[in-house]
């Protein structure tokens, strides 16, 4: 049989002459019909080959509402709908992408190297919660030195309140952050201030209320077993329609949102045994669009099996993923920084770790894993660019129990520490929104599912979550909207005190970044690393061409002397994380004593050789 079935775009869109053309796999089901309840009108569908069935129509236009009716009598949302206004349960909305007014024609995604990331929350980002209100803040963003935003996930959830990896519509805009039209909109304002646009997409799992997937197909599999349930179906009987429907939501996104590139949650949850993995298909299919389209996008996947196939060019044998977040360089930081060694910091070492990271990327290549109990990872001589780094994210400030940032776990120098630690490593730097001004709000877990035995079951949930952090204690009631209230970031203290001095730092340090060569070429080949854990202290030292940086960095509660290297030559000092405009109350140092680092400070320092 042909696989013509293969490249069906799943649910409604809109074609020429305004008529409406509708797919929707059902190989479970007799009959199909979509039902349009404004007009009081059912139109049967046609069965075609492989469970498909369609129809072409001018009776559907954009806005308004429908549902699917299986076998005469079930009558369900589009698994495929671009929009749910009524919620996870309610009827779908027809919308037409194309009706958008794009005026960004002249964008053109920057080279992935020049990505500088600031991760965000639409429904905490700001006192609003909405795309709209977000776009308020792009000058803000651009004046930090931000050149692009990730946005976490933005498919229908359940309520107003989500973390977003509750969506059970993947195509569908959350409608309380504005739906699609807001996000599109957001899209555009970004390209025209110059700042990319990364979504972060949810393909290892779907939620678990307002999920009606079984009812359509088989869409899981028995075969694997996730923390979320049944795996989705990528290897299974009838799964090449399941491999088909990602995949095209992956090209709606880059296609009919303009989004530059996507962050695809926890990949290593992904099973997937056949002899093209989904990933490797999926990057295949955006390389057929690019062509098409002249626009460049990436994709960039949350993994922590330290596994370069994954991030490995289709040509060397892997699946071609752009980038990776490491996990471990921030585990490794915090640690060094004082985090207890509890969880799955347990593993990481301290600066022997971060030292490490910086020269490695994997900090487990090879080694044996206390925690995993077992042998992990392998050596990577992939470029830098091809990985992400941070001191802060939602996962490892969210995730704890209190959902305490940086702010208020460490000292204001030791924060800077860390910033910097981050940005003058070989690879994309992230920032978690609101840790440039050292926001004192918690990032704290919330949803706001309807099923009482669902909020209990995650409440529980919760609490297990932490039995190897904490002692005692309760989690922070998931499901209230004070729990949710509290996570907003505070806007007015943006300007006020240490917060504005805090801001000024990152700016500061984000402006070197992307002005010295030998920070901002991401050559792993141009490093090198020593530590001596003993004294706390790291040298990092990066070059490019002539130029020489060297970064020192303390991370004791003591000064520290300072060792130029011999070949050094003539050295000048470029930046000083205890200077006095940088300080807390100004209490710091205004010029750097000679060979001496200051108490969990940065000092960089450049020559020409």
């Amino acid at each position: 049989m042909a696989n013509n079935n293969l490249h069906i775009q799943p649910g409604i869109s809109f074609i020429e002459d305004g008529k409406a053309r509708v797919h929707i796999w059902a190989p479970n089901t007799e009959t199909v019909s979509v039902l349009l309840p404004e007009q009081n009108l059912t139109l049967p569908l046609e069965k075609n080959e492989r469970g498909y069935f369609g129809l072409v129509t001018d009776k559907i236009l954009p806005g308004q509402l429908y549902r699917f009716v299986l076998n005469g009598n079930k009558e369900l949302p589009d698994p495929a709908s671009l929009s749910q206004p009524q919620g996870v349960h309610g009827p779908s909305q027809a919308v037409d992408v194309k009706s958008m007014a794009w005026t960004d024609h002249a964008w053109q995604n920057p080279p992935l190297a020049d990505y500088l990331m600031y991760e965000l929350h639409t429904g905490t980002f700001t006192p609003q919660g909405t795309f709209a209100s977000v776009a308020g803040k792009l000058a803000y963003l651009k004046d930090l030195g931000i050149t692009a935003i990730e946005i976490m996930p933005v498919a229908q959830f359940p309520g107003e309140r989500n973390w977003g990896y509750d969506g059970v519509f993947p195509y569908a805009v959350q409608n309380s952050y504005g739906g699609a039209t807001e996000l599109m909109q957001l899209v555009d304002a970004c390209h025209n201030v110059g700042l990319a646009v990364i979504l972060d997409v949810v393909y290892n799992h779907i939620g678990p209320e307002g999920n009606y997937f079984n009812e359509f197909g088989p869409y899981f599999t028995e075969k694997y077993h996730t923390p979320w349930g049944n795996a989705i179906n990528f290897d299974d009987a009838q799964c090449d329609e399941v491999r088909n429907y990602f995949k095209q939501n992956v090209l709606m996104w880059f296609r009919d949102f303009h989004i530059d590139a996507l962050r695809l949650d926890a990949v290593h949850a992904l099973k997937d045994l056949g002899p093209k993995h989904i990933l490797q298909e999926i990057k295949e299919a955006v390389d057929e669009l690019m062509a098409q389209t002249g626009r460049k996008h990436y994709l960039i996947i949350e993994f922590d099996l330290n596994d370069s196939k994954f991030i490995n060019p289709v040509a060397r044998h892997g699946f071609g993923m752009d980038a990776q977040w490491i996990d471990e360089f921030h585990h490794a930081l915090r640690v060094t920084a004082g985090e207890k060694p509890l969880g799955y910091y347990s593993d990481f070492s301290g600066i022997a770790h971060l030292a490490k990271s910086y020269q490695d990327a994997y900090v487990y290549d090879g080694q044996y894993s206390e925690e995993r109990q077992k042998t992990f990872g392998t050596k990577t001589d992939n470029p830098g660019d091809q990985f992400v780094v941070f001191s802060q994210n939602h996962d490892h400030v969210g995730n704890r129990m209190l959902g305490e940032r940086s702010s208020t776990l460490f000292s204001f120098e030791m924060q800077k520490l860390m910033a910097g630690a981050v940005m003058v490593a070989p690879y994309l730097p992230m920032l978690f929104m609101g840790e440039e001004y050292a926001e004192e709000n918690p990032f704290l877990y919330f949803v706001s599912h309807s099923d009482p035995e669902l909020i209990d079951a995650v409440r529980k949930g919760r609490k297990a979550e932490f039995a190897s952090f904490y002692a005692d204690g309760e989690a922070p009631d998931p499901q209230a909207v004070t729990t949710f209230e509290q996570s907003k970031l505070n806007w007015d203290t943006v300007n006020a005190g240490n917060h504005k001095i805090m801001r000024n730092y990152y700016k500061a340090l984000i402006g070197l970044r992307k002005q010295l060569p030998a920070l901002h070429t991401l050559n792993r080949n141009q490093l090198s690393v020593t530590f001596d854990a003993d004294q706390q202290t790291l040298q990092l030292h990066r070059w490019a061409g002539s130029q020489h940086v060297y970064a020192f960095m303390n991370f004791s509660k003591e000064a520290r002397m300072i060792t130029m290297p011999a070949d050094a030559g003539d050295v000048k000092l470029l930046f000083n994380s205890s200077d006095v405009q940088y300080s807390e109350n100004g209490s710091g140092q205004r010029d750097a004593q000679p060979s001496v680092i200051q108490p969990e400070s940065l000092q960089l320092y450049i020559s020409h050789v």
